[in-house]
């Protein structure tokens, strides 16, 4: 009788996603992404009619791996034949072709990273039980290895480096995916990032900067921002210099802390890419790498997992001031004033979701894409992350696509940025056994595509490509209305979006697209 319960919640489990799919396919809208297009090859893959039949018919696929899930990581040996290779993870990040002596006074200047953007970056509240902690990229590509599609690729790009990443675009496409030398089932090492914990901070908190905690309750009046018509969309102009070289420092001086740090280093490095908009409106991204995203469940069952995970938050300048940040929550994230966000001194805090590691305003639940709440985040106040005691900075040119590394990091490779393809696993067929689909949401999904195609020449700070749905939010807390996704794109916006015009303008040279 006790052996027969679990088989029996699992069946009841399925009932109820059938019933509930049944009225979202109804009353909903299905999400068009690249794994949908595939969606006859993806069924056809399965050898069993009789699944073929449920998930055509009924919308449930995969029944037999969910009831079986001990197979998910008793794969045969032979379907993981690939090696990984030992890094030097500073190596690689030096690697690049640029050099100093080189670079004209105009070059330097386009090369400097703002004062102001440094002094501003974001903390990370890690969650307190997270089992997926930030990554290092070499080490990822180490651990990885390209296939187009479920093929694996010349044996000679076993092992691409951060160097020469995008050589895989003009060889093979659009459809590179650097799938995992592992079973990820089996949670090697490297998909954990456990050494990457940042570490406690030598400050005491006594000693640290004033902590605000935010816009809480909504305020009885906004702020009238008179330079808002100024920075919230940037218009199409040319790009300018800055007037004065007063608002740039030296690496040095960069470096030099003005105040203590609250957070605490992590091994993993992050990703800082100014974009200058024009007009003294600066765009600041932070991103932030995973070699793994656990996906939430529903009604027990989890969706969404995959091998690779990129995630940022984003602050605009105007005039040297910051002027609001955008989180990339699901459903193509949250912007909010800066004057409402928590802070440390004059720096932002943000949250990274547990297992999803999507960003947010405050701690937390969060919903997101279902209703009901049935499909959310959670965030806490776990280990804190100072970005800035370990990146790697970079200016870009939206218009010209030019990513160049900063004065403080010069030698840093660029090549990996161009990379047009997924930083992980294709989504499984049907026929493997970790694979089944529910209400249209799969167990594991296509890995994600890098910083280049997150829109970093948005007219307004959102991510979405329609101007018109950015809205700039005042407060945080617990009053904030949950926003449920009416759109048909992928959830985590990782989809490429042939109608957006930057996109356009990235892909105008690439002819597998």
């Amino acid at each position: 009788m006790g052996v027969c319960r679990p088989r029996n919640a699992v069946v009841s489990t399925l009932l109820s996603l059938a019933t509930f799919g049944g009225l979202l396919h109804h009353f909903g809208t299905k999400p068009m992404t690249s794994e949908s297009l595939e969606d006859v090859d993806w069924i056809g893959s399965s050898t069993s009619w009789l699944d073929r039949k449920a998930c055509t018919v009924f919308g449930i696929c995969g029944l037999s791996h969910m009831l079986h899930q001990t197979r998910w990581r008793n794969m045969p040996e032979d379907d993981f034949p690939l090696s990984s290779e030992e890094i030097n993870s500073t190596e690689f990040w030096i690697s690049g072709l640029s050099d100093p002596k080189t670079w004209t006074k105009e070059e330097r200047t386009l090369r400097k990273v703002p004062k102001y953007v440094i002094d501003h970056a974001p903390y990370v509240h890690l969650f307190s039980k997270e089992e997926f902690w930030p990554c290092d990229m070499p080490s990822h590509l180490a651990h990885t290895t390209p296939h187009v599609n479920y093929t694996i690729v010349s044996p000679n790009w076993q092992h691409p480096k951060l160097t020469d990443l995008d050589l895989l675009n003009k060889k093979f496409g659009r459809h590179v995916f650097l799938k995992s030398n592992d079973n990820v089932e089996e949670r090697p090492d490297w998909l954990g990032g456990s050494s990457n914990i940042p570490e406690a901070p030598n400050e005491k908190p006594e000693d640290g900067p004033q902590h605000f905690r935010g816009q809480r309750t909504p305020p009885s009046q906004v702020p009238e921002d008179s330079d808002l018509d100024q920075w919230w969309q940037v218009e199409d102009s040319d790009l300018s210099l800055p007037d004065s070289e007063t608002m740039y420092e030296s690496a040095t001086e960069l470096r030099r802390r003005q105040e203590p740090s609250a957070g605490g280093r992590s091994d993993a490095p992050a990703v800082l890419v100014v974009v200058d908009k024009g007009k003294g409106v600066v765009d600041a991204f932070w991103f932030y790498f995973y070699s793994y995203n656990l996906g939430n469940k529903v009604f027990n069952v989890r969706f969404g997992n995959h091998i690779g995970d990129w995630e940022h938050t984003l602050i605009r300048f105007h005039n040297g001031k910051p002027k609001a940040i955008f989180f990339s929550e699901h459903d193509l994230g949250a912007a909010y004033s800066w004057e409402a966000v928590e802070k440390i001194g004059k720096r932002p805090v943000s949250y990274s979701a547990t297992g999803t590691h999507a960003m947010y305003a405050d701690a937390g639940v969060h919903t997101y894409v279902l209703p009901f709440g049935l499909l959310h985040d959670i965030t806490d106040r776990g280990p804190l992350w100072d970005p800035a005691l370990n990146l790697y900075s970079y200016t870009y040119d939206y218009k010209n696509d030019t990513l160049r590394s900063s004065q403080l990091n010069p030698k840093a490779p660029t090549s990996w940025f161009y990379f047009w393809g997924h930083w992980g696993d294709k989504f499984y067929p049907l026929n493997d056994p970790r694979q089944y689909r529910f209400v249209g949401q799969y167990h594991y999904v296509n890995g994600p595509l890098g910083p280049r195609f997150k829109r970093l020449g948005r007219k307004k700070i959102c991510q979405g490509a329609d101007a018109q749905e950015c809205k700039l939010r005042h407060w945080i807390g617990d009053g904030m209305i949950p926003q449920v996704s009416k759109s048909n794109e992928s959830p985590e916006g990782e989809e490429i979006d042939l109608d957006d015009p930057d996109t356009r303008r990235l892909l105008k040279l690439a002819p597998f697209f």
